[in-house]
């Protein structure tokens, strides 16, 4: 499939409304009235949120991308192309095609530059339609994610050895589509609020779960290992004593992007 014309297709969706930005109180000194900047780049002077008119599109859209999970399962998911994605979609009517508007609104949420909702980070795939090769990934037993052969797949092995079997994979590859529907989710969850949604999660060009980064933490510590509650484990303390491994998102980062312990940096 070609890339569609990014902006034609945009034209039939306009993602953000001007008349919903709104100025951050957080990053204004109260007493001054002027900007407050730092240099982890956490500046967010106005919230960007889903336009009003484009809310219907963005909920169809999500829910669309739902019911593919439901029906490839969650495992398939994690590496599925977008272009797989749209032929589910097409030819099974319990998932329904999507329209040209929700297309639009994807699009535009891959290709859009995220510097004006206030995430800093690196573009880290190109197109919407990046596959992932399966020849390339390994299937980590009894977590559902999949690791890049090579130094992603060596670096798990070495910390399972290092730390032990309390320590598990939590997410690992995650293709455009699996970004998206995050994406898309942590969006919704905040009422359309972009900005707030890019501190959690990365826009689904820029995750470098794309490239061989991956997630950690304690087995049987549920959510709280995406928490900085993680922080208080065993298995973090000896995370962090690990040098052929990294931490990605770290207090006061440059991408604009909390942080996040549990984040393993493949370096």
């Amino acid at each position: 499939m070609n890339r569609r014309n990014f902006l034609s297709l945009a034209s039939l969706s306009p993602l953000l409304a001007k008349n919903l930005l709104a100025s951050s109180d957080a990053c204004v000194n109260p007493i001054t009235g002027t900007p407050i900047y730092s240099h982890s780049l956490l500046i967010r002077r106005k919230e960007l949120y889903i336009s009003s008119q484009d809310w219907d599109t963005f909920v169809s859209a999500r829910d669309r991308l739902r019911r593919i999970k439901k029906y490839v399962g969650y495992g398939n998911f994690n590496i599925l192309s977008f272009d797989t994605a749209l032929f589910y979609a097409r030819n099974y009517p319990s998932i329904g095609a999507f329209t040209k508007d929700e297309l639009a609104l994807m699009d535009k949420l891959f290709y859009e530059n995220p510097r004006k909702y206030g995430f800093y980070g690196q573009k880290t795939t190109h197109n919407i339609t990046t596959k992932i090769s399966k020849k390339d990934v390994v299937k980590i037993p009894h977590t559902g994610h999949f690791l890049f052969k090579g130094k992603p797949l060596e670096d798990y092995t070495r910390v399972k050895e290092d730390i032990g079997e309390n320590i598990v994979l939590t997410s690992g590859i995650r293709s455009v589509v699996k970004q998206m529907s995050l994406y898309m989710d942590k969006i919704y969850k905040l009422n359309g609020n972009i900005t707030k949604a890019s501190y959690s999660i990365a826009p689904p060009a820029y995750t470098f779960h794309a490239l061989g980064d991956f997630d950690v933490g304690k087995k049987g510590f549920g959510y709280a290992n995406f928490t900085t509650k993680f922080t208080t484990t065993q298995e973090f303390k000896e995370l962090i004593k690990l040098d052929y491994i990294a931490m990605r998102y770290k207090p006061n980062n440059i991408y604009g992007v909390r942080y996040e312990p549990w984040h393993v940096e493949v370096i």
